[in-house]
């Protein structure tokens, strides 16, 4: 065998070899690899918006707790003034009833002041007779003597 004519259908099958290649096996590794880096570069955009929308949703969050913090804050405010507000009305209710409760006393105790000066007034009075009559040995009649019974009263 000659070398040279090896060394030609080498080099034809070679070239045959790699027209196969280029024509059935190589494009579609190379469909295979530009999907493959579509897929990866539509990946990378994908955390790229991921991130971002992370980003923007702890902010939003942070606003969020921001306002309901604040919210929180004025409503505590709120239940704080309402409170005094409360607080307030009762003692002012409370010093009213005291004030009333205090005027109903002064006047039961001036109505009971006055029935006890009345039911002194007619004890003395009735003293007053007894010693009378033991003084004068006689009964005195006090339906004929009542004014001059409520007059010695009225100065006791």
């Amino acid at each position: 065998m000659n070398i040279n004519l090896t060394l030609i259908l080498q080099m034809i099958s070679f070239t045959a070899f790699v027209w196969f290649c280029m024509t059935y096996v190589w494009p579609p590794i190379i469909h295979a690899l530009d999907e493959r880096k579509k897929r990866i570069a539509e990946g990378l955009a994908a955390a790229e918006r991921g991130a971002k929308e992370q980003e923007l949703g702890q902010q939003r969050a942070l606003e969020v707790m921001h306002k309901a913090k604040t919210d929180a804050a004025e409503i505590v405010n709120q239940a704080q003034r309402r409170y005094n507000e409360i607080l307030d009305q009762a003692k002012h209710d409370a010093v009213a009833e005291g004030s009333r409760l205090k005027h109903a006393a002064e006047a039961e105790i001036e109505q009971e002041t006055n029935r006890a000066r009345e039911e002194l007034r007619e004890r003395v009075a009735t003293l007053a007779m007894a010693a009378a009559e033991k003084i004068l040995q006689k009964e005195i009649d006090a339906g004929a003597h009542r004014e001059l019974v409520e007059s010695f009263g009225k100065q006791i």
